[in-house]
């Protein structure tokens, strides 16, 4: 199948509806909340089995679909309210994963992750501009309960993970503050309260200044307790996708999309610092990351540059190319719409499904298939879709004008 001219919002927006297609309306539970295990042609291979990552990235995913396509915004609202009634735990936290049985949450991890509350913050944020009823005071209670839980002044980061009662571990790591990071963009999006916009900034300063600092420039995945590198940290370990070994390609690209975002957000107020870095981050994760045999962005790469990990994941390539669209249109550097459309070109080719819609998870270095699950708890193709959602803002496209009153 020809690859569409990906530069114009047309193109982008039948992919997004061809995507949320594959989604809905197989994956609405009536009992409560979404489906988080796909196949390839979309069949539900686990109907019980609850990730409080893919329960915030569908309402992320409802509200696209709302904010572009006419969705509905109840559909937003029953998945909000899954994390609010089902994870939501008497502690005030959220349970990391649950078995969920005719209308009935069994918690089955019970750790607090700040990762997972980035994530009820992102909810939050995105269900509020719905209108969802309970969103703009959820958005204010999370970022209250991330300040109190995990919070670290001293560092300007976040921790992050805790017990059930809140006993904090000795991991630290840059994964949950990127994440924090574009939440709280979301969040000043969503009430235009300025506290959301600095923190966020000064997320980005820490992390893309500072630790980077500690790192060659670079962006290095995992800390110890008081923020010096843990290189050792996974280093013979693939299990753990949340905390891989290794410069992350995808969260190099992610962290110079992050900061343009900051950049476009903050006005005549940005730091000259932001663009400069933003490209920095981006070269080297194209010098490092892209399989120039194979095509596509590798997983990660070593201290040094040889690469570490060389499958090939989806969200990757989409927050990849969702970068090189913000940098082409903030530096005015032709070179970088060339990658964006090289990118698209080798995505299109290996990871969009053309047969059922959505994008395959993971594939062999040589491009190869390993798996028939499209969408295990945690995807929901939250990243190919908001890959898309940032280069329409990225171009300055507006969703139409919306009445929530």
């Amino acid at each position: 199948m020809n690859l569409p001219d990906m530069r114009k919002p047309e193109a982008l927006w039948a992919h997004m509806r061809r995507t949320l297609a594959f989604y809905a309306p197989r994956a609405m539970d009536e009992t409560g909340g979404c489906f988080h295990f796909f196949k390839d042609d979309g069949s539900v291979y686990d109907r019980r089995s609850r990730h409080l990552v893919s329960s915030t990235r569908f309402v992320f995913n409802h509200a696209l679909a709302w904010r572009w396509f006419g969705g509905s915004a109840k559909d937003v609202a029953h998945a909000l309210a899954f994390v609010n009634q089902a994870h939501a735990q008497p502690r005030g936290g959220y349970a990391w994963t649950l078995d969920w049985s005719e209308g009935r949450a069994t918690v089955t991890d019970g750790g607090n992750h700040c990762y997972g509350l980035s994530f009820v913050l992102l909810a939050n944020s995105h269900a509020a501009q719905a209108g969802v009823p309970g969103a703009r005071e959820g958005i204010a209670a999370t970022f209250a309960l991330m300040e109190q839980r995990f919070w670290e002044p001293a560092h300007g980061l976040y921790a992050d993970e805790a017990t059930p009662d809140w006993q904090l571990g000795a991991y630290r790591g840059q994964n949950a503050n990127m994440h924090a990071c574009e939440a709280l963009l979301a969040a000043h999006a969503a009430s235009g309260e300025a506290r959301y916009l600095d923190r966020a900034l000064l997320l980005a300063t820490s992390v893309a200044q500072r630790q980077a600092a500690l790192a060659g420039g670079l962006v290095w995945e995992h800390y110890k307790t008081d923020w010096t590198p843990d290189w050792d940290y996974n280093r013979h370990d693939k299990t753990n996708i949340f905390r891989p070994w290794g410069f992350q390609t995808g969260h190099l690209t992610e962290w110079a999309k992050l900061l343009l975002m900051l950049e476009r957000r903050l006005g005549d107020a940005a730091p000259g610092w932001l663009l400069p870095t933003a490209r920095h981050f981006f070269d080297a994760a194209m010098k490092h990351g892209w399989d120039e045999k194979h095509g596509g962005l590798v997983y990660g790469f070593a201290p040094g540059g040889d690469v570490c990990d060389a499958d090939k994941y989806f969200w990757v390539q989409a927050e990849s190319l969702a970068a090189a669209a913000w940098l082409a249109v903030h530096s005015g550097d032709d070179g970088y719409w060339q990658w964006y459309d090289r990118i698209w070109a080798y995505a299109w080719q290996h990871f969009v499904d053309h047969e059922h819609g959505a994008w395959y998870r993971i594939l062999a270095p040589d491009n190869g298939k390993v798996t028939d699950e499209k969408s295990p708890a945690g995807k929901t193709d939250y990243h190919t879709l908001g890959a898309c959602q940032d280069v329409l803002a990225a171009l300055g496209v507006q969703p139409p004008a919306k009445d929530i009153t």
